[in-house]
């Protein structure tokens, strides 16, 4: 797992997301996609870097009716498409109860209700992903933890990656705070993400979200070797 982690100078969450095992026996495709904290961060080494890694599109992973300045950056490479995606509603009031004020927002204690919610925004997440022009794709949030997190686990799922492989790519994303409020919760990581895939059908998921089989495939191509 570990070697899968990419040093990028100003950013200290990057992970590639190849060489994971498929419940079929296959791997995923290394260079292919990308998650990350914010490339907001990177320096002009870390910009370098990503470019030299084959990045040519990055999805930024954004929260309607929030601002965050640290989503904002400009490439100093040609070439790189950057692409906003909304995954999640904070006028949602809701969700802004239930998650946000109780800080459990940084935990994956709320994918399954953010599942629930936002079909429409993930699948269109997934979409962005599947019609990316060629060369890997980044996606990322502000951290790279829990909006990456999720995008990670759809992807993940739809590409048939095994659902242990899956917890232990999301804990390479160390959070202690995370894991004390889960422990309060009387749960954990593997236990909060077993219980957003437990009974998720992903591709009936994406599908009733908008995205279409066209996209579904595209993505596996590109994830499967």
């Amino acid at each position: 797992m570990t070697k899968r982690i990419l040093n990028w100078d100003g950013c200290t969450n990057v992970r590639d997301l190849g060489g994971l095992h498929t419940l079929d026996g296959r791997q995923t495709r290394w260079q292919a996609i990308v998650r990350s904290d914010t490339p907001a961060r990177l320096t002009a080494a870390g910009w370098s870097a990503l470019y030299a890694y084959g990045i040519r599109t990055i999805i930024t992973l954004r929260t309607h009716g929030q601002t965050e300045p640290e989503l904002n950056f400009s490439p100093p490479q040609p070439g790189l498409a950057i692409v906003p995606v909304e995954i999640e509603d904070i006028t949602d009031q809701a969700f802004l109860q239930q998650w946000a004020v109780t800080e459990l927002w940084s935990t994956p204690l709320y994918y399954k209700d953010a599942l629930q919610r936002w079909p429409e925004r993930h699948a269109a997440a997934i979409s962005a992903i599947a019609q990316a022009q060629p060369g890997g794709v980044l996606f990322h949030c502000a951290r790279g933890n829990d909006r990456t997190g999720i995008i990670a686990l759809l992807l993940l799922t739809l590409a048939g990656v095994t659902p242990d492989e899956i917890i232990a790519d999301y804990q390479l994303s160390p959070d202690p705070c995370r894991d004390e409020l889960l422990a309060r919760q009387q749960s954990s990581v593997q236990a909060a993400l077993l219980g957003a895939l437990a009974g998720l059908n992903v591709e009936g998921y994406l599908l009733q979200g908008g995205a279409n089989q066209a996209d579904l495939s595209a993505v596996r191509r590109r994830l499967l070797a």
